[in-house]
């Protein structure tokens, strides 16, 4: 099967409330990425965007972003997801055969919507949707008290994620400022404000407005773009059931299936040592623990007691993850431009060294009920 290869990306920096419209994020997003390798519009044959008729407050409301999207003339669809969900469909696109240069954007503003109030909208209509106590943060809040029980682990141990990763963040220039606490202790994080029991606000990753574009060609074009493009080398995905008491929120059965796909694809058979960074869509701190398990970087139950430090045995989220900067339909695509620039050297200073192999994942519905996964490569390596 021909590759396809990452060739180019670009993300606006986040904001809790952007000064500028969603038209101008989508443009910026779009044509950073085209400069980003000296394109022009007119060498895309298709756009694929992702965006969500309930956060832009319309239908088929990418009709309105064709044009600074860069689907004017071109080939045009749109993916109701999370960023990375659009990146696998322009893949396949891409390996058609009918497309030499897929274009990908993805983007939100989240504060022009009541985002937890519209994740109401994803609950089952029958059970859960007439009492309005179900949204992402008091399904979080079940998810984190379910793993903490099942496996004997401590708010404590969670917020260390949450330590960690808004550490990382003062270190990415495209970090959420709000995000970032380079003097963040488990105390700092346990002590600010309830969002839903055991949940806390600085263990939450929380919306902004955004955007992001990643840029796609199969292989052969891809070498005629750059000599170093990142090649996507497996990608897996899977949902789980759609009533949240039918699963077991201990672990992410979609994660491990979506794993082992993707691993099968990229020939990976001992995650943890083949596997130099990971940049995973965490929408809690717990959820980074549960998914660095399902992942197989260690048994279940053990996420706390991984290293997953910038210097550590495995790192994960070195950008600060979706806590750097959460922005709806493109949060994904943000973690795999991350990966793509550790593969490049081009992370600044929460580079990793000698990285040739990341995962990338995405992520969208309550407790993270479908997830994708993405196993990206040097260009060259085997």
């Amino acid at each position: 099967m021909n590759k396809v290869g990452i060739v180019g990306y670009y993300q606006v920096p986040p904001a809790l409330d952007h000064n500028m419209g969603r038209y101008e994020l989508i443009f910026q997003a779009v044509r950073g990425a085209l400069d980003n390798v000296g394109l022009k519009h007119k060498d895309v044959t298709s756009v694929v965007s992702a965006t969500n008729d309930y956060y832009d407050g319309r239908t088929i409301s990418n009709c309105f972003t064709v044009e600074a999207g860069g689907g004017y003339m071109k080939d045009e669809t749109k993916v109701e997801m999370d960023g990375a969900f659009a990146v696998h469909y322009g893949m396949l696109r891409a390996l058609t055969g009918h497309h030499k240069l897929v274009l990908v954007w993805g983007g939100s503003m989240s504060s022009c919507y009541p985002y937890s109030s519209s994740t109401l909208l994803s609950t089952d209509p029958t059970f859960e949707r007439p009492l309005e106590l179900i949204n992402d943060m008091t399904a979080g809040a079940f998810q984190m008290r379910a793993y903490m029980n099942h496996f004997n682990v401590s708010a404590e141990d969670i917020a260390q994620v949450a330590v960690k990763n808004r550490r990382n963040a003062t270190s990415n220039e495209l970090a959420l400022p709000e995000s970032q606490l380079p003097a963040a202790t488990t105390e700092m994080i346990l002590k600010a404000d309830v969002l839903s029991s055991p949940v806390t606000e600085l263990m939450y990753s929380h919306p902004c407005d955004g955007a992001a574009c990643i840029i796609l060609a199969p292989e052969q074009q891809a070498l005629k773009i750059r000599d170093d493009p990142v090649w996507i080398t497996g990608v897996g995905y899977s949902q789980e059931a759609y009533y949240l008491g039918d699963r077991d929120l201990t672990q992410s059965q979609s994660m491990k299936n979506a794993a082992q796909m993707a691993y099968k694809m990229a020939g990976v058979k001992d995650p943890k040592k083949e596997t130099d960074v990971a940049e995973v869509f965490e929408h809690f701190a717990h959820e980074e623990m549960i998914f660095s398990e399902a992942l197989g970087f260690c048994k279940p139950g053990e996420g706390a007691s991984l290293s997953t430090e910038i210097g550590g045995e495995l790192p994960i989220n070195p950008s600060g993850g979706a806590m750097s900067g959460n922005t709806p339909c493109a949060t994904g695509m943000i973690r795999l431009i991350e990966a793509a620039k550790q593969i490049h050297g081009d992370a600044s200073e929460h580079q990793v060294k000698d990285v040739h192999r990341v995962v990338a994942s995405g992520q969208i519905g309550l407790c993270a009920q479908n997830n994708i996964l993405f196993v990206l490569e040097r260009g060259g390596r085997k």
